[in-house]
């Protein structure tokens, strides 16, 4: 009985303020054989759990969802993609839908059939870039003895590819995005202005491990003065908003069992407000998008 009173006064509150949007945040709980769950927000600071599970996975050799993101196209259709396995896969999950309730059937996206000796895909990123009006995905994936390396092991060492679709029928042929001279994974696209790319990526080197920022002045790249690392070691999976003149950068710190955030306005200088924000416990990394109230409504009924 109070927890349905607090679900509608919630919902009362949310849907009686003026504004138009609110935030989702997609996630996981480990060991990720769930599915996609979501957080939502007004504020893009303190988050709610909708503690339930939208779509369970059912693909990949182990039909796991991790990392899983979202991007929306022109039409209304959000398009998801994730993570499917640690190892053995040579592609992705990738489903639709209009209201983040009813979903396609599940697909496997496979990029990388072209190099069979590839480890893994990881943390596939989708956007949809409106100046070229395409889709376009950035994964991290390992292919032994191909690349310098540090102390890594050779099927610890990644690098970015990418593709595009507009339709997520057809795709172009998979290519090398970014060699930093590192292992680099967790890789965000963030567009700020025409030919003005951010790109958020984890140095997953020993001892690092860190996230740092690149740029570009195209979506497909190329990214390069990679910057200084802006976090701890043991920190991934950086989610991106901007909230009015201000991008929020949000960090899994994986050995602490934490979530950090920090604030920035150039991406060159960045101020720690992880005592600012809220996020539930348990929650694995994702992305952060905005829809319009009406979406989280219908995710909102039991």
């Amino acid at each position: 009985m109070i927890k349905n009173i607090l679900f509608f006064c919630l919902a009362f509150c949310l849907f009686c303020s003026c504004q138009k949007q609110v935030y989702l945040f997609t996630s996981f709980h480990e060991p990720a054989n769930e599915g996609l769950r979501m957080l939502y927000s007004t504020d893009a600071k303190h988050w709610q759990d909708l503690n339930k599970i939208l779509l369970k996975p059912s693909i990949g050799q182990q039909q796991v969802m991790r990392d899983p993101s979202i991007a929306q196209g022109p039409d209304g259709t959000f398009h998801l993609v994730w993570t499917s396995s640690w190892k053995g896969d040579l592609g992705f999950g990738y489903a639709s839908s209009k209201d983040l309730i009813h979903w396609s059937e599940q697909r496997f996206i496979k990029v990388m059939a072209h190099e069979p000796s590839t480890v893994n895909v990881w943390a596939p990123e989708l956007i949809y870039d409106k100046a070229s009006e395409q889709f376009v995905i950035i994964w991290a994936s390992c292919i032994p003895n191909r690349f310098e390396k540090g102390i890594e092991a050779e099927d610890n060492n990644h690098r970015m590819y990418v593709t595009t679709t507009k339709d997520f029928d057809s795709f172009t042929p998979t290519r090398l995005f970014l060699d930093p001279k590192f292992s680099v994974i967790d890789a965000v696209i963030v567009p700020r202005a025409k030919q003005d790319y951010v790109l958020v990526l984890k140095d997953n080197t020993r001892p690092n491990r860190n996230i740092k920022v690149a740029f570009g002045t195209s979506v497909t790249g190329n990214f390069t003065d990679v910057s200084a690392p802006f976090t701890p070691s043991f920190t991934e999976g950086p989610s991106v908003i901007k909230v009015k003149n201000e991008w929020l950068i949000y960090f899994d710190s994986y050995q602490t069992k934490t979530y950090g955030c920090v604030k920035t306005t150039d991406f060159k200088t960045f101020t720690d407000i992880s005592k600012e924000v809220k996020v539930p416990e348990g929650h694995k990394h994702g992305t952060i998008f905005t829809v319009k109230k009406k979406i989280l409504k219908g995710l909102l009924q039991p």
